[in-house]
């Protein structure tokens, strides 16, 4: 089945923006004609492609269809590259899965050394961002060291280095006697959200116990450093983030010398590797600029 061009970007547009007003705006036409195009693209499939909420999200097969549509543009904007033809009017779009403390301390550089793409970011654990290709709702994410997922081509990036810190008052209140399993069991910790398991996975490590402490749940990498300074909790942060913390005395390490290294991969649709050799190689470089060798 061939699509209408027309018909699969009103789609990706309301996907994208979460309504047909903000897509009509977004490609230069009425909210009549995207609907009339949505309308004429379910017709041809034969399925419901947008729930009509607020905001419009997309069933299975619409969302598998504005996926299609990236691709395309993806693969078009490498042929242009391919046969060094002027670029199309609009940036490629390229969605994909990254874990917030990747895109508070080195994916936004490498974003940077791309300017004719669109991105478009899907933030999960890196733990869980396979899950996004698996899925076929991304076409590459940043990943824990793993397998690759089917169908995907896979490099090691290196590792993001985590330490545990807390304010020196924290501190001074809450271990005055030392780390040990029981002021671990009391002292409340960060946890960026349910998927978290670095500060339990430190505490196992540094104390052989499998322990339970009162937490702040705080889905923020920067809020994350700032509560840490303030004194609310300890909690594992990247080294990238807390070097100036801990310098400057803002902040210090729970027990030096344990840090805790996150291996990180990039792993992107085989099908698409040629398209994203560009982000690939930018990828690469801010990797090695940030992480340390896995």
């Amino acid at each position: 089945m061939q699509f209408d061009a027309p018909q699969l970007a009103a789609l990706a547009a309301v996907l994208r923006r979460g309504s047909f007003e903000a897509a009509a705006a977004d490609l230069g036409v009425t909210p009549s004609a995207v609907s009339q195009r949505i309308k004429a693209l379910e017709e041809r499939v034969g399925a419901v492609l947008v729930n009509r909420a607020s905001p419009c999200t997309g069933t299975p097969a619409g969302n598998r269809l504005a996926k299609h549509a990236e691709d395309v543009g993806l693969l078009e904007a490498q042929l242009s590259r391919d046969l060094a033809l002027d670029p199309a009017p609009r940036p490629a779009r390229l969605r994909l899965a990254v874990n917030a403390d990747s895109l508070a301390t080195w994916f936004v550089d490498a974003m940077a050394m791309v300017p004719e793409m669109l991105f478009d970011l899907v933030l999960d654990d890196e733990e869980h961002s396979a899950d996004w290709l698996r899925q076929g709702a991304v076409s590459a994410a940043v990943c824990a060291l793993g397998a690759p997922v089917t169908g995907c081509d896979a490099d090691p990036l290196g590792a993001l280095r985590y330490v545990a810190t807390a304010s020196p008052a924290f501190i001074a209140r809450w271990f005055p006697h030392g780390v040990t399993a029981e002021a671990l069991s009391r002292a409340p910790c960060l946890t960026f959200n349910a998927k978290d398991r670095l500060q339990r996975r430190w505490i196992e490590r540094v104390s052989g116990a499998r322990l339970a402490p009162p937490t702040h749940f705080l889905p923020s990498s920067t809020a994350f450093v700032a509560a840490a300074e303030a004194g609310l909790g300890w909690g594992m942060n990247p080294l990238p983030l807390v070097a100036a913390g801990l310098r400057a005395g803002r902040l210090v390490a729970l027990l030096d010398g344990q840090t805790m290294d996150v291996p990180l991969t990039w792993q992107r649709s085989r099908a698409m590797t040629g398209a994203l050799e560009p982000v690939t190689r930018a990828v690469r470089a801010a990797a090695r600029d940030v992480l340390v060798p896995g």
